[in-house]
């Protein structure tokens, strides 16, 4: 394995294992970063929505959060660049990957998708 897919591991996490976690004792802060209308078509239970460009208004709540953050989107793309941006800025968050059409595919079927 190499150095760069370690770092990729360790920025993503899979629908999977965020069940999982939301599941768990210790359920992570879900950060949904689209827009409002996307929100409403669809979302992870329990999800935050705070869309990609208000992201910065939030760094501070973010850094005083003691959960794990994951961040998602629709496919994982604005997503990743808050993720990294969050990163920059000294607060530890991972990226779901696929976003929420993954977790519509493989963790609740029955979620609308767009």
């Amino acid at each position: 394995m190499h150095y760069d897919e370690l770092i990729i591991m360790d920025i993503e996490i899979s629908v999977q294992e965020l069940k999982e976690k939301m599941d768990s004792a210790n359920p992570p802060l879900v950060v949904d970063v689209r827009e409002p209308w996307e929100n409403e078509r669809c979302a992870i239970p329990g999800a935050k929505l705070i869309p990609l460009r208000q992201v910065p208004e939030s760094l501070d709540d973010l850094k005083k959060e003691t959960r794990e953050i994951v961040v998602h989107c629709h496919h994982g793309g604005r997503s990743l660049r808050a993720v990294n941006w969050l990163r920059s800025q000294g607060v530890s968050a991972r990226n779901l990957t696929g976003g929420i059409h993954a977790w519509a595919e493989e963790i609740d079927p029955g979620m609308g998708k767009y």
